[in-house]
């Protein structure tokens, strides 16, 4: 019909004071195109300045989580370049968008369900605590189509594993269960698929249970990756500072002084 709105790719819901983003192209296993980035980035914006908000939790529906770049339309990321110099997409969507998921103001779960691929498993890795159900998957299969990991995946993964195995997941393009990657510390857990959702609400829930200097918490650690030791312990100065200032500090130490649990409004 001339002039209606595209469907939505993206479903927002908000359970007590946990955000809840769910990637909506089943079709295509959530992938990546602009439509769908550009859903993503509204809805995340929204969450992370909504004070109703606590905690983000980004999940995909259907059989997947998210696969990648749309390889057949949408996914500029994956184009071959026109010109020469950068991939334009990448820097003007896609490295944003992951950017501003480090920089969160408010802590970030993934519910990885089915696979995660290409920049998919940078959006669930840019998370601060990832639950993948058992069945699922991670690939970074860029050797197949000539092109290079990308979304922060090349500083991520040596970080998150190690160089040794981050080598092997990116060179030779395998498949990585949900089982392996939390032995490995990809990710926190992998459960049973029936339990994904419980599981990530649950750590969601202590988030958003949780002081507002759980938002300071999760920045620091994201800036410690690569920050040198006297710049990090400043930035530990300023940040206990700033937890210092906000009413859940002067009502955590009430509650311990009254030896009663504290009631935080994140604030």
């Amino acid at each position: 019909m001339d002039g209606a709105q595209a469907p939505a790719k993206v479903k927002t819901a908000i359970d007590n004071g946990v955000g809840i983003i769910t990637l909506y192209d089943p079709g295509t296993l959530n992938a990546a195109g602009m439509e769908l980035m550009a859903d993503l980035n509204a809805a995340f914006q929204a969450f992370a300045y909504d004070d109703s908000v606590r905690a983000i939790v980004i999940t995909g529906e259907g059989r997947g989580f998210c696969s990648g770049a749309n390889l057949s339309g949408g996914g500029g990321a994956a184009r071959p370049a026109t010109n020469q110099g950068p991939n334009q997409s990448l820097l003007q969507i896609y490295n944003p968008f992951v950017t501003s998921l480090r920089r969160s103001p408010k802590p970030l779960v993934a519910a990885v369900n089915g696979v995660a691929a290409g920049v998919g498993v940078s959006l669930a890795l840019a998370c601060d605590l990832c639950v993948a159900a058992e069945s699922s998957y991670f690939l970074l299969a860029f050797r197949r189509i000539g092109l290079v990991p990308d979304g922060g995946a090349t500083w991520l993964l040596p970080r998150l594993v190690g160089k040794a195995r981050a080598m092997e997941l990116m060179l030779l393009g395998e498949k990585l269960p949900a089982k392996t990657a939390a032995e490995w510390g990809l990710i926190n857990r992998a459960v049973p698929d029936a339990d994904l959702m419980d599981a990530a609400m649950q750590y969601a829930r202590a988030l958003a249970d949780g002081p507002a200097s759980l938002g300071l918490t999760r920045n620091l650690v994201w800036d410690a990756l690569d920050a040198e030791w006297a710049i990090q312990l400043e930035a530990e100065a300023y940040g206990q500072g700033a937890a210092g200032r906000t009413s859940d500090s002067r009502e955590g130490v009430m509650a311990f002084i009254e030896k009663r649990p504290a009631k935080f409004s994140g604030k």
